[in-house]
Formats: C-alpha cells, sequence, structure tokens
C-alpha cells in the first residue's frame, strides 16, 4: 500500500487496519515504524520507485494504493495502474482537486463498468484492457 504522507497520519489511532507493510510516500524520509502488525516505511520516490519496493516486500500478492485525488493521479498518469475503484457520492463540498473531468477520460486505458447503488453512491470500477 503506498500514500502520501498527510493523507493517513492519525487516521486510526495504534491499531491500522492494514495488516500489511505499507509505503508512504513523502519529501520527509524518517525511519520505519511498526503499530500492531502495520510496518510504515517513509519513501521519498517517485510512483514506480515506491510501487517496485511495495512489490518486492509483496512477493507476487497484490499491492494495493491508497491515498487522495493527487496520489492516485501520480500512479494513473505514471501508467502503474490494473484496477482502480471509485466512489462517486453526489454531495458537493466546494472546491478541491478532481482525479477527472469524467471517468471517460481513462477509457483509452481501461474498461468501464459504473454501478449506481441504492445509497445514492456510484462505484466506477475500472481494468485495465
Amino acid at each position: 500500500m503506498a500514500w502520501a504522507d498527510h493523507e493517513w497520519l492519525g487516521w486510526w489511532g495504534d491499531e491500522p487496519p492494514f495488516h500489511t507493510p505499507v509505503f508512504v510516500m513523502t519529501h520527509y524520509e524518517r525511519p520505519s515504524f511498526t503499530l500492531g502488525d502495520t510496518t510504515f516505511h517513509f519513501v521519498d520516490g517517485d510512483p514506480a520507485t515506491v510501487l517496485e519496493q511495495a512489490k518486492k516486500v509483496a512477493d507476487g500478492k497484490d499491492v494495493r494504493l491508497g491515498g487522495g485525488v493527487t496520489t492516485v493521479k501520480e500512479f494513473l498518469d505514471a501508467d502503474l495502474v490494473d484496477t482502480l475503484h471509485v466512489v462517486v457520492s453526489p454531495v458537493t463540498f466546494g472546491s478541491g482537486l478532481r482525479l477527472w473531468e469524467s471517468p471517460d477520460e481513462l477509457l483509452d486505458r481501461f474498461h468501464l463498468d459504473v454501478v449506481p447503488s441504492p445509497s445514492g453512491v456510484t462505484h466506477h470500477l475500472f481494468w485495465r484492457k
């Protein structure tokens, strides 16, 4: 799992939910540390470098990307994403960063299924062509 440094701090207290190694993309490298059964590694690198480190540790298992718009866009722009699940809620919070203007922007590289749910959110499921 790769996160940008500011996107994960303090979300879960002393027991993070990951139960796997986590690579945190940061411009402020610091020593790794462990909470529960999760070890956090702080890496100052581009998405390809961080992904390569995560793949080595994953030893053939899936590597998941977590984070905000900036982190996800960096990995998408580097063409490092195989599948993507985005949940869109019809709530306007004001200004902010957008993952896209339209999900159609990714159709040159991905298949797309759009699945509405009764709760009002829409799931955008992408997988590589």
